[in-house]
């Protein structure tokens, strides 16, 4: 008895051992599972890639009259080389320049806006686009839509919806992955109030340019003045929507209003028909539109 009762002692004195030894390694930070209530060492998760990439190597621009340069250069004709987006002239460093640099811009850079053009003809130009695989695509349009024959006349607001989503559907078809940098519309009232103390840019305006706000220029009569305010209501509208929609595409930057915002001087004006942007006009749009697409946060 007194053999085995000893063989039992030994026993438990090495389980013991073998426990207190566990216990220790516990203790010192050993490969167990940490104690109860003790905070395990998290190691860092890699950064995830941004959706963002503020550096695009080629970029494709759609949208309207404003994109296409048009009387920047010489009266109703389009001066492309001067666009805000892709051009290549000098003084305005075009946001393709400012990107990619003068070499670079002319052999990676495309301009499918047409002068006259509505967000309903945005989804054909978005195709078209496409097919040259541009890692950014800048979008302005709308002011057309706004810019009928009256007030009446302009784009609904549903339409305008509708068919900017189709834009974005058209070229997410074809490249998931493409940016979209989208400016707001600009304030056409304001174009209105700068260039209407111009007599050369009021007779081109009687030529058929945004009758429903530049029409009868000079009056001030209560069914004037509502039209322009019907008119400024509706572009006010259109932005809300340019912004809810590319709020809910991860790869799409809306200018936050910059544009419209901006407060368009004589000298940004082109001195052809006072409403459109001069080569001053272009170049402050090629500014704002480099700030914000190589911008860390949208």
């Amino acid at each position: 008895m007194r053999k085995r009762s000893h063989r039992s002692r030994t026993a438990l004195a090495v389980v013991a051992a073998a426990v207190l030894g566990i216990a220790g390694c516990d203790a010192t930070g050993g490969n167990s599972p940490a104690p109860h209530g003790a905070t395990a060492k998290a190691h860092p998760s890699p950064k995830p890639t941004p959706a963002w990439d503020r550096t695009p190597q080629s970029v494709a621009a759609v949208g309207d009259s404003i994109t296409r340069g048009f009387d920047a250069c010489s009266v109703l004709s389009d001066c492309p080389e001067v666009s805000w987006a892709t051009g290549s002239d000098a003084s305005v460093r075009s946001l393709a320049v400012r990107l990619l640099g003068r070499t670079g811009a002319a052999e990676h850079s495309w301009n499918y806006a047409v002068t006259g053009a509505r967000m309903a003809d945005l989804p054909g130009q978005m195709a078209q686009a496409a097919t040259r695989k541009p890692e950014l695509v800048t979008v302005m349009a709308g002011a057309n839509d706004a810019c009928r024959s009256s007030a009446s006349a302009m784009t609904s607001v549903a339409d305008f919806r509708t068919e900017f989503e189709e834009a974005l559907e058209t070229l997410r078809s074809a490249l998931p992955k493409a940016q979209v940098y989208v400016s707001s519309v600009p304030d056409l009232k304001r174009l209105w109030s700068e260039g209407r103390g111009n007599a050369l840019g009021k007779q081109i305006w009687k030529l058929g340019i945004c009758p429903s706000m530049l029409a009868d220029a000079d009056a001030s009569d209560s069914a004037a003045t509502l039209r322009r305010t019907t008119v400024q209501d509706r572009v006010e509208a259109y932005n809300k929507i340019l912004k809810d929609v590319c709020s809910r595409d991860e790869r799409c930057r809306f200018d936050g209003g910059a544009v419209f915002d901006y407060r368009f001087g004589t000298d940004q004006l082109s001195h052809w028909d006072w409403f459109h942007p001069s080569k001053n006009g272009q170049a402050r749009l090629a500014e704002i539109a480099y700030r914000k697409v190589t911008a860390k946060h949208g």
